[in-house]
């Protein structure tokens, strides 16, 4: 069976990601934010998922609103809404059209959000959207994947893994020359029965090397406040494996 990406996943996810120290990057996160003066306010999870990094962030005070385009992602995040009894806003929206209410105090766009925007038109249409739905002097932080982690740790690469409650394939193509990274997922479910049932997705990433992003921030309106080595406050090096964005709208 074929799906779209994240559909089938989307009941496995968090156990499959458990190895990504969320409880790090959301301080971190913080730490970001506190220093540019956001300590508390309205603040965007854009490309939300299943809501792990959203519901940290409202349990340190913000006023959360999680956009995601995969309904099946978004219904684990409103589950963890409700057994932690948060207040979280869900939207189901695609980022590359997403719609507020109003402005926000902040946006974040973590674990490969980003790359999954495969035109770069399309990924400036996010970054103007992003500064339209900002207050003045507002702050965007967003992750991205390495040209290095593409080509040297996954690219043409297999990873598997296999426990009791599921299994999955996951083999990685990475064309240079498009830098495109393509993702064919194979998940094996355990059903009533005992037997698996077999899903397979496909996904796909770009590759966006810092100069190209510094052009789009730009050309949106905003400005670089800096590019870190994920999740530190170290610049990056030619090993880094993914970068950390700061940006600012201008007051």
């Amino acid at each position: 069976m074929e799906t779209t990406a994240y559909s089938d996943f989307a009941s496995v996810y968090d156990m499959f990601m458990d190895n990504i120290p969320y409880e790090e990057w959301c301080e971190h996160l913080c730490r970001v934010l506190n220093r540019y003066g956001i300590s508390d306010g309205l603040v965007l999870d854009l490309g939300c998922g299943t809501g792990t990094l959203t519901s940290m962030l409202a349990s340190k005070g913000y006023d959360m609103i999680g956009v995601d385009n995969a309904s099946e992602m978004l219904a684990v995040a409103m589950d963890k809404r409700d057994e932690e009894g948060l207040d979280i806003l869900y939207l189901l929206q695609d980022m590359r059209e997403f719609e507020l209410y109003g402005t926000v105090r902040a946006i974040v766009s973590i674990c490969d959000s980003i790359n999954y925007i495969t035109s770069p038109d399309e990924l400036k249409t996010v970054f103007k959207l992003v500064n339209n739905y900002l207050d003045p002097g507002g702050i965007f932080v967003f992750d991205c994947n390495t040209e290095f982690k593409y080509r040297e740790l996954l690219g043409d690469q297999t990873i598997a893994e296999d426990r009791e409650e599921g299994s999955f394939i996951w083999d990685n193509y990475y064309d240079e020359e498009e830098m495109i990274n393509e993702y064919r997922l194979s998940l094996f479910i355990p059903e009533e029965s005992g037997l698996y049932s077999k899903h397979t997705e496909y996904h796909y990433q770009r590759c966006y090397l810092p100069e190209e992003l510094r052009s789009m921030i730009e050309e949106a309106g905003m400005e670089l406040l800096g590019i870190y080595d994920a999740f530190t406050d170290d610049e990056p090096h030619k090993e880094s494996e993914r970068l950390l964005f700061v940006v600012r709208t201008k007051k």
